[in-house]
């Protein structure tokens, strides 16, 4: 009996797979960023890192990497095609990304669905800001004036919504592009080149120039929101100003990127249990009391979304009507694929 009980102890130590939490042991955890350095996205990352890491088995150091190029499809296409299938390598990517195969955009011949998303670090909204000496603080003034923003490039939010605001609602929103990245778009408007610049961007303008906000060196004049914003109730949403059902439905589809702002995501191919680590490290990351103090201290916004939730969002809207989405397509201009934060 003895020997039967320790053959069959032998047996099982032979077929169990290598403990998953064990993987992650005197590893490297290489996290790529599809954006530059000195903007949002890198602060996120840079404050966000060491509270994963500790949280995931074996305490791995995470190599931060900014990876720009078509507003974050190179570093989308290089999780799909080119990144070791094993969850050493991981993303932080732009809101938009996850969508660009939907609208078609250039390059985007990745399946987001099949990626393996981790979570969001924020729900953010879309706002479109002046500088404050444009004359340009109102609504009325964007239907009323021409108001120039600044963009990278196609397919970035800066371009889409200013052109998804002129289809909708006959605005004269001009568009500058050719700038690398947000933090040079912030930059021209303190230059004086360009008017403003629209986007989800009030997590970055509070964490890279905080003073903007407290000191009114902008204005908000319209918010890109389903609802009056939290921090802007008295500025209207865009949605409230739809005359009709059909305005309406292209609006949702059109924000809805902004519900997984701050995405974290790992290579299709990652065996679920490794999965699992990964995402129950985020989760506990995020309410790290100290993470949370310190998102604080830098003018972080942070609203934690599930990577289950995530590709439910995904599939969801993976599944808009065609009739919509070419609509959606229409109204934002979307010709090609640049994003930056």
């Amino acid at each position: 009996m003895f020997l039967k009980r320790l053959a069959v102890t032998f047996s099982l130590l032979l077929t169990t797979p290598v403990v998953a939490e064990d993987f992650y042991k005197s590893k490297q955890i290489n996290l790529i960023i599809s954006a530059g350095a000195g903007g949002g996205f890198s602060t996120y990352a840079q404050v966000f890192a060491p509270y994963l890491s500790k949280y995931i088995p074996g305490n791995p150091n995470i190599n931060l990497q900014n990876m720009t190029g078509a507003g974050g499809i190179r570093a989308m296409q290089y999780l799909y095609n080119i990144a070791p299938k094993d969850g050493s390598v991981i993303g932080l990517v732009h809101s938009t990304v996850p969508f660009a195969p939907l609208y078609g955009l250039k390059g985007a011949t990745f399946n987001p669905q099949e990626m393996n998303w981790i979570g969001s670090i924020n729900s953010t909204e879309a706002i479109c800001v002046s500088w404050n000496n444009t004359g340009i603080k109102t609504w009325e003034d964007v239907l009323n004036k021409e108001y120039i923003v600044g963009t990278s490039g196609a397919g970035a939010q800066s371009e889409t919504i200013p052109a998804m605001i002129n289809k909708l609602f006959g605005t004269k929103i001009r568009v500058i592009s050719g700038y690398v990245g947000g933090n040079d778009i912030f930059l021209a408007m303190e230059r004086g080149e360009i008017q403003g610049r629209c986007g989800s961007i009030i997590s970055t303008i509070n964490s890279t120039r905080p003073d903007w906000f407290s000191s009114n060196r902008v204005s908000v004049p319209i918010t890109i929101t389903l609802r009056r914003s939290i921090y802007f109730p008295d500025i209207p949403a865009i949605y409230e100003l739809a005359k009709d059902e059909r305005t309406k439905q292209l609006l949702k589809l059109i924000i809805v990127p902004l519900q997984l702002d701050r995405p974290l995501l790992t290579t299709p191919g990652v065996p679920p249990e490794r999965v699992a680590i990964l995402r129950k490290a985020f989760h506990q990351a995020m309410n790290d009391t100290d993470f949370i103090a310190d998102a604080i201290k830098f003018n972080l916004e942070i609203n934690e979304i599930s990577g289950e939730e995530i590709q439910n969002i995904l599939k969801e809207t993976y599944n808009t009507p065609p009739e919509i989405i070419k609509e959606a397509i229409e109204a934002m201009n979307l010709t090609g694929s640049t994003t930056e934060k």
